[in-house]
């Protein structure tokens, strides 16, 4: 608890958070002040899980870009014993917005695959701020077919507003490649996890989520455009994003109730960037878990069952019309 700002509605949280900091700094070793510390944390605990029982769609989006919500290289670093990157796309370049390469996690020697958008200033705007261009995603589906050649698991970690919009990015054929991601995904002889961690928005986070197992982190979204996107196109003007992630339904809950997504992973209390020791335990656990489920199934019912998730997907029935057979 010794991140001193974050969103609007955290401010008794970091007021409480202030005050134990105060108290360590003043007495270390008085006992009066350990006591004090002792219960002032009790109410923090109280009165985080009060104010994150009750988050707003908007304000998931803000926990979601908390500028120290873990990022793919952090689980690398905390959930993973090995990992060996990988560079380039062999065609124009290295998109230091896709990180990829081999990794282990337990017994399991996988390919990791995901967004990463970089702390420092330099390091965002060498990342794109996450957003990947044509070349990412020429990196990751090559990647992706080495793994498949070595029978290596693929694990994604989605966390991205979206594929770079820039005209150079368009020029190199950014549309093409992320349905070509999606379409080689859908077909690869080997299992597949995909994470969304933080933002997952539009086409940039599709171009590696199509797997086995689709799972969202509890304060996460995954939408086909970000609420400002939608602001603007809706209401022309982008404050009015609270609005549109209120109308988009993008958050964990409304994904699974949707059959969107296949499970919620739960983030410490007060979200993954209180506690990214926590949450990289939680991530080992679901992926091991996971792993051990998708290894043990053969290839080809793998493959079918990917298909019929995803055919699956987005068919609804207004409740007043009747259910009709296709001619």
């Amino acid at each position: 608890m010794s991140n001193p700002t974050g969103p609007d509605f955290e401010a008794p949280m970091l007021e409480i958070e202030a005050q134990i900091q105060q108290l360590q700094q003043a007495g270390p070793g008085d006992e009066a002040i350990e006591n004090e510390i002792i219960s002032l944390r009790r109410k923090w605990s109280a009165v985080t899980q009060e104010i994150y029982s009750k988050l707003t769609p908007w304000q998931i989006v803000q926990v979601s870009r908390h500028k120290d919500r873990p990022y793919t290289r952090d689980y690398l670093n905390l959930a993973f014993e090995e990992f060996v990157e990988l560079h380039g796309d062999k065609h124009f370049g290295d998109d230091r917005a896709m990180l990829t390469g081999f990794a282990k996690i337990d017994q399991y020697k996988v390919m990791v695959v995901g967004h990463q958008k970089g702390r420092t200033y330099k390091e965002r705007a060498a990342c794109h701020f996450g957003c990947a261009h044509p070349e990412g995603y020429r990196k990751a589906m090559g990647k992706m077919r080495m793994a498949e050649k070595y029978n290596m698991p693929i694990i994604c970690f989605i966390d991205t507003p979206g594929a770079y919009p820039g005209v150079g990015a368009e020029e190199r054929g950014q549309a093409q490649v992320i349905a070509e991601s999606m379409f080689q995904m859908s077909q690869l002889k080997t299992p597949i996890i995909c994470i969304v961690i933080g933002e997952g928005g539009s086409g940039g986070a599709l171009g590696i989520g199509v797997g086995d197992r689709i799972a969202v982190m509890q304060y996460a979204y995954y939408s086909v455009i970000s609420p400002e996107g939608c602001a603007g196109i809706l209401w022309k003007s982008h404050q009015h994003a609270p609005r549109a992630a209120d109308a988009l339904r993008f958050t964990s809950t409304h994904l699974q109730e949707l059959g969107v997504i296949d499970d919620v992973i739960e983030e410490p209390l007060g979200g993954a960037h209180r506690d990214h020791h926590k949450m990289a335990a939680r991530m080992k656990s679901y992926l091991v878990s996971t792993l051990r489920q998708l290894t043990a199934k053969p290839i080809d019912e793998l493959i079918e069952d990917r298909y019929g998730k995803f055919r699956r997907m987005g068919v609804y029935l207004d409740d007043s019309q009747p259910a009709t057979q296709p001619v």
